[in-house]
């Protein structure tokens, strides 16, 4: 009897193993399958300045097709339109380059895109910020929506609809002028099914929250849609040194949410799938591109592709400002001026002790105080983010990008 039920089990094992390997098979074979489909009425068009309508047959035509016009300068003040297409498409890859990449070059730089005749750009965002890496910087790395292969260029694959026309434009608001490469690669047709969602992208900064209240990466946006994911951007206030400032919880507030929200994390770290600290990575939906611990500054990201987030009437997304320290480490913030909250004490034997709910407990000044133990504490530090975001509409309630001297605060 036992002999013939572990057979079974084994048979059982077997079947279970073809099954799973018959299925991963069919997944491989339908991606194929997208790959060499040619869809009816379709057209690939690429624009740059060697096309810039995009024309059929009108590509290189200067210089005799021999490099013509690869490239132009931007000068200070200038605004140049890379793409102003009359027509029903989906763009699929941007490749730009710009030849100064310093930080302050690359946030006077910002690129905007507006969908089906919009007065209002659906994308208004500092140039690296939107292909991103925050806070100016570059780094090499690779995710499912954005790439730099070495650091030097900018790439994205987020598809980008639009049912009657397109135009992008990059702005030059610094002091030199720049050499700009690009290309906008994208397919045209005749009409996009009815569910269809536009593209946007909104930028927000805050450099002096108030303790203990959330950093918006998203302010609340109406309509239906899809959030699509962050990159974010922190540069840490030096009265903190190198504490750790990572434990603020990432909440999304969807269709009516008001005091609470319906989506919450557990950490920041823990929310790009990281854990205890953070180091430098980039993977296909999460990662740190920017992990600089003697100048405190931090780029991260998450893309909401394979768990999508859904919303039928508005959005809100925000991170909390809060950080982790020992009890000696947080009073000695306080008393360089500093700003400080504890809200949670972990501890060995009972474990997570909510402060903010504990009317019992002991206050920070006094010596009851647990001395060795982990405290979550309200701080405030210099956040931005770019989120990225699906809408039924190619305009928004947000509002329009901060001006430079905002977006250039305390950027080297």
């Amino acid at each position: 009897m036992v002999n013939q039920l572990k057979t079974k089990q084994r048979m059982f094992s077997v079947k279970k193993t073809i099954i799973c390997t018959l299925m991963c098979v069919l997944a491989v074979l339908a991606r194929a399958q997208q790959l060499y489909e040619i869809p009816n009425g379709v057209q690939t068009r690429w624009i740059s300045f060697e096309n810039p309508q995009g024309e059929k047959g009108g590509g290189g035509v200067e210089n005799k097709g021999a490099k013509g016009r690869p490239s132009i300068w931007v000068n200070p003040g200038d605004t140049v339109t890379l793409m102003d297409y009359a027509g029903c498409g989906t763009i699929h890859r941007i490749w730009m380059t710009v030849i100064e990449r310093s930080p302050v070059a690359l946030r006077s730089l910002s690129i905007q895109m507006f969908w089906d005749h919009a007065t209002k750009p659906a994308v208004s965002v500092p140039l690296s910020d939107f292909f991103g890496v925050s806070l100016g910087r570059m780094a090499a790395f690779e995710s499912a929506l954005f790439a730099s292969p070495e650091g030097r260029s900018f790439n994205s694959y987020v598809p980008m609809p639009f049912r009657t026309h397109a135009r992008i434009q990059v702005i030059n608001e610094g002091k030199q002028k720049q050499l700009l490469f690009y290309d906008v690669n994208c397919t045209v047709l005749k009409k996009h099914p009815k569910g269809m969602a536009y593209f946007h992208a909104f930028w927000h900064r805050s450099d002096r929250q108030p303790l203990a209240s959330d950093f918006e990466i998203l302010p609340l946006v109406h309509g239906k849609g899809r959030f699509l994911g962050t990159n974010i951007g922190v540069m840490a206030d030096t009265v903190y040194q190198n504490t750790w400032f990572g434990e603020g919880e990432v909440k999304m507030y969807l269709d009516g949410d008001t005091d609470h929200a319906t989506l919450v994390g557990s950490g920041t770290e823990d929310y790009i799938g990281s854990a205890w600290n953070l180091g430098p990575f980039a993977q296909q939906y999460q990662g740190a591109t920017v992990v600089d611990k003697t100048r405190q500054q931090f780029a991260f990201y998450r893309y909401h592709i394979p768990d999508p987030i859904y919303f039928q009437q508005d959005c809100r997304v925000t991170i909390q400002e809060m950080g982790g320290a020992g009890r000696d480490v947080i009073r000695e913030i306080l008393r360089k001026g500093g700003q400080a909250k504890p809200v949670s004490v972990m501890t060995a034997s009972k474990g997570l002790i909510p402060l903010l709910e504990e009317r019992n407990f002991p206050t920070l000044d006094e010596e009851a105080f647990p001395k060795d133990e982990w405290v979550n504490f309200y701080r405030v530090d210099d956040y931005t983010a770019t989120a990225y975001f699906y809408l039924d509409k190619p305009e928004t309630n947000l509002p329009a990008l901060p001006p430079l001297e905002a977006r250039l605060k305390n950027i080297k």
